[in-house]
């Protein structure tokens, strides 16, 4: 007898398990029906900015498989169909027809919810104005668009996180004047710890970015139905154009309505095989509260790269595999035109906040040997456990080749390894790609004589 598949979402989580599982067993034995109330499938939110500066020239580079591709491959994708209501007695969904209004039913034997994350947004006067945007769709892309032809030139971006970076880097690259509103005393600072933000905001200010730290917003000015102004606590800042970046929230509203778990972070609960708490319910990628490996709580972490494994594991689980996902570390990078940023694992400040003896150590250092042409500085700086040494974080902000560097650092985290097995790693040298002495070992060696 065939089985049913339902997803509800049909980006990465739910589409990477949709094809994991029509991979592994064939359309006569699970169907597979996916519910989107967008128009577009699998596509990479994360080159939103980068589409908007022109650096991605046409939005269907972003999509890695549209609708028709995922039907080719025997995957029933309905798009613009939101499921409404879950009924995990009957064992069926409720789906609206985005278009028509109509609703109807659809059984399920296994139900994936993979809903994702929605953009904050306050209840702040004016907010639904035009021109008062978010970037988290291709509809929002092409709405930042529509407003640069028709000649907007002061840009506000609200938040100053990933999202914030990266859309006032690009936005300056557009040619609009950019000023950046930031809540906290730093940019980045919710990942950053404050003496790593310094050099983004001076690097922001440099670009000649407006930035506005330490700075809540309390409205908007509208005239005809459009924004003129964002209004501050001090003063207004005249905007043609705002995209608000305040982070995001785990869409799991219509899990809670059916009784399936949520957390105390607001994220579904899963277990590492991306079980709910109700037999036959599934949930994965930015809806779900995923264990971090350092202090083992659960967080709702909306990464790319989460829900991709996530997807993974969880088709193969649906399938009748064995597959786990190991939890996170909130390994992050960005950059803010030649300045890159990353972190990995707790920041001192959330190591304190968890609990954690903890200590912290920066050191600074060059991505090539001092003699080698155009060496840049980059500092990184290391949080470990104080009375065993074992890491428990690290950022890195630098020049050329400072990034990437935190991947064999998220590699130390992920193993549980110590600062002083860090120092001692087999690294590769050679003066173009770093001192005899790379910046990883540098660092994490001095964070162990600390010790």
């Amino acid at each position: 007898m065939t089985r049913r598949l339902v997803i509800i979402g049909g980006d990465a989580a739910g589409m990477s398990a949709a094809a994991q599982a029509r991979r592994l067993l064939p359309a006569n034995e699970l169907e597979i029906v996916a519910f989107e109330r967008g128009s577009h499938t699998s596509y990479a939110a994360c080159g939103l900015p980068y589409l908007i500066g022109g650096l991605v020239q046409n939005p269907a580079e972003l999509v890695a498989r549209n609708p028709q591709e995922h039907r080719a491959k025997g995957i029933d994708v309905r798009i613009r169909q939101e499921v409404i209501a879950i009924d995990t007695k009957a064992s069926e969904v409720t789906v609206r027809d985005i278009d028509t209004g109509q609703e109807s039913a659809t059984h399920y034997d296994d139900l994936l919810i993979a809903t994702g994350a929605s953009g904050i947004t306050p209840p702040w006067p004016g907010i639904d104005a035009d021109g008062v945007l978010q970037l988290r769709t291709l509809a929002d892309a092409a709405q930042v668009e529509q407003a640069l032809a028709a000649g907007a030139q002061r840009a506000v971006v609200v938040g100053a996180g990933y999202i914030g970076l990266e859309v006032a880097e690009n936005l300056l690259a557009r040619g609009l004047a950019v000023t950046v509103i930031e809540k906290l005393d730093a940019p980045m600072g919710a990942v950053l710890d404050a003496d790593m933000a310094a050099a983004v905001a001076d690097s922001m200010r440099t670009a000649g970015i407006d930035l506005r730290l330490g700075t809540s917003v309390t409205g908007f000015k509208v005239s005809d139905g459009r924004v003129t102004a964002v209004e501050t606590e001090t003063d207004p800042v005249p905007a043609d154009l705002v995209i608000i970046g305040l982070g995001v929230r785990a869409n799991s509203e219509l899990a809670r309505a059916a009784g399936i778990g949520v957390g105390e972070r607001g994220g579904i609960i899963v277990d590492d095989q991306l079980r709910t708490d109700t037999p036959h319910v599934w949930a994965a990628g930015d809806c779900v509260e995923s264990r971090h490996r350092m202090t083992g709580r659960g967080v709702v972490m909306a990464l790319g790269t989460h829900a991709n494994k996530q997807g993974r594991a969880v088709g193969t689980n649906i399938a009748g595999g064995e597959a786990h996902f190991g939890g996170v570390l909130g390994t992050a990078i960005t950059k803010f035109q030649q300045l890159e940023i990353a972190r990995t694992g707790l920041t001192e400040r959330e190591a304190a906040e968890a609990g954690l003896d903890a200590f912290a150590e920066i050191t600074e250092a060059s991505n090539r040997a001092g003699y080698y042409p155009d060496a840049q500085d980059m500092r990184i700086k290391i949080v470990a456990e104080r009375q065993t040494g074992l890491m428990l974080g690290a950022q890195i902000v630098g020049g050329a080749d400072a990034g990437k560097r935190i991947d064999v650092l998220a590699t130390a985290l992920w193993n549980g390894m110590t600062a002083e097995a860090v120092g001692g790693m087999d690294l590769s040298y050679a003066p173009p790609f770093s001192p005899v002495w790379d910046p990883v070992l540098l660092a994490a060696g001095k964070a162990a004589a600390k010790l």
